[in-house]
């Protein structure tokens, strides 16, 4: 039966699906967090915004407020200091004691004095051209008015009595009219700005409720797109697992039914009796023993991609003498390699320190790699096995290579970033009718990566590959640890 290789089912999923769900099953590892940490910034932005927004109209109505109050009271303090500039005028016309003439006079230059002061600061404030017009006129009918009263307190304190009571009549009365009018017209257009300042700070807090019905609303739609996607993408993950269980099973079926079909029939003919002679018993006896090894190396790949799915096996990591580790890697994989008709060379660089590792689980990588090299090797059935110390150039710690390289027919650029998950198999492998369940390289990915290493390959086509286990060196406070455990089971022992 010819299995359909892994990213070509993908593929096909993918080309029955709507762009949406294509993007969501792109993302679909980060999916979650993506939107969320969209809905997160959308709704954060919008809270920015807000929050500038009832900054500045709170800043605003204290402007209006502080405006407000502050030119209602100056001009309410213009008022007072004029009618009492006029209010002293009055009585000193009224009395007849000379030392209150004095005090009187004294008392409305002092009035007029904060009056001229308060002017020159409003006119120093004015910014509009009507504004501005305004405080000029109320400057100029007040200094007329100040004329004319300095020509009344003359009249007065020069003992003319009544000639300063006429021109008061004649010019006074009338010129602080012109000047009370001014101060009215003054406190009325504080009053319209208030009023104008007031209507845009209720058209701004509008704006702001009508920010806000926004907001919340397309906070509450990007709150239900995102659970949507979310919702939306664990679907397609279960559905990608599913996919993944079908493919898991028909890989299964495939690789037992082969060794099955071969067992069963060797079976049947010795219970038949078609097999007498002792040279054919040892051929199907062979045979048996080849299928049966075949199988139980499935169930092992297969146990151990569970265990390791599932992270139940977990290693003890400890000191491990490189040369152990190779020297284990190649009797463990020995009748494998020569079975095939290939050779193995290893070399492992002297003085290597030990490494930090589980001697079972590198040895299981390890032989994966080799197993692999034996499948796809090329014609000259030569697979080097190197063990070298790296240093890296930017000043980390010193690491451990195991490189394992066949001459083989190599892998495409395409598919390097798919070799390493599970059930993965090249078309070309399918092609050529090699075996296998694409669990091997997966499994050795991940016993690396739970001992704090890692692997890397690299490939060209039909020239070979080399995967490169890259493990750290044990340092001083783990050999120093490891000895303490050994001898405290040397204590124990005894």
């Amino acid at each position: 039966m010819k299995q359909t290789p892994k990213f070509v089912t993908a593929r096909r999923i993918l080309d029955r699906m709507p762009l949406a769900d294509r993007v969501l099953n792109a993302t679909s590892r980060h999916s979650a967090m993506l939107l969320l940490f969209m809905v997160c910034c959308g709704v954060s932005g919008m809270a920015l915004l807000m929050i500038r927004d009832l900054e500045r109209a709170n800043a605003e109505a204290q402007e209006i407020y502080t405006g407000s109050v502050h030119g209602l009271q100056r001009i309410g303090e213009l008022q007072y200091q004029a009618q009492e500039t006029r209010r002293a005028i009055l009585t000193a016309l009224t009395t007849t004691d000379s030392n209150l003439r004095v005090v009187y006079a004294n008392q409305t230059r002092e009035a007029s004095l904060r009056v001229t002061e308060g002017i020159a600061e409003y006119q120093k404030e004015a910014k509009t051209g009507k504004v501005l017009a305004l405080a000029d006129r109320l400057n100029h009918d007040w200094i007329t008015y100040l004329r004319v009263r300095d020509e009344v307190l003359a009249s007065i304190l020069g003992g003319s009595a009544q000639e300063a009571v006429n021109l008061d009549l004649r010019s006074g009365v009338p010129a602080f009219e012109r000047v009370r009018k001014d101060l009215d017209e003054v406190k009325r257009l504080y009053a319209e700005d208030a009023s104008r300042r007031e209507a845009d700070l209720a058209a701004s807090a509008r704006r702001t409720a009508n920010k806000l019905v926004g907001i919340a609303s397309f906070t509450f739609l990007l709150s239900s797109g995102a659970v949507w996607a979310i919702q939306r993408s664990r679907m397609l993950s279960r559905m990608q697992l599913a996919e993944l269980q079908m493919e898991f099973v028909a890989s299964v079926s495939h690789e037992l039914r082969t060794p099955l079909a071969v067992i069963c029939s060797a079976a049947d003919n010795l219970a038949d009796g078609l097999i007498r002679d002792r040279e054919a018993m040892r051929k199907y006896g062979s045979i048996l023993q080849h299928q049966s090894r075949n199988m139980s190396d499935l169930v092992d790949q297969i146990l151990l991609f569970v265990s390791t799915e599932d992270r139940s096996n977990r290693y003890v990591l400890q000191p491990v003498p490189v040369t152990r580790i190779v020297d284990c890697a190649v009797s463990d994989t020995e009748s494998v390699v020569l079975a095939a008709g290939f050779s193995l060379d290893a070399k492992v660089d002297p003085d290597l320190p030990p490494v930090m590792g589980d001697l079972g689980g590198i040895s299981q990588c390890l032989q994966n790699l080799i197993g692999n090299a034996v499948k796809y090797g090329g014609p000259d059935r030569l697979i080097t096995l190197r063990a070298t110390r790296f240093s890296t150039n930017n000043g980390a710690e010193d690491e451990l290579r195991i490189s394992v390289t066949d001459r083989g027919i190599g892998i495409d650029s395409s598919e390097i970033d798919f070799i390493f998950d599970p059930f993965y198999r090249s078309p070309r492998v399918q092609a050529a009718q090699i075996h296998g369940t694409g669990l091997g390289l997966s499994l050795a990915k991940r016993i690396a990566e739970s001992m704090g290493g890692r692997l890397s390959v690299q490939s060209q086509l039909s020239t070979g590959s080399t995967f490169t286990l890259h493990l750290r060196f044990a340092k001083g406070e783990d050999l120093e640890m490891a000895d303490a455990d050994a001898r405290h089971s040397r204590l124990s022992r005894t």
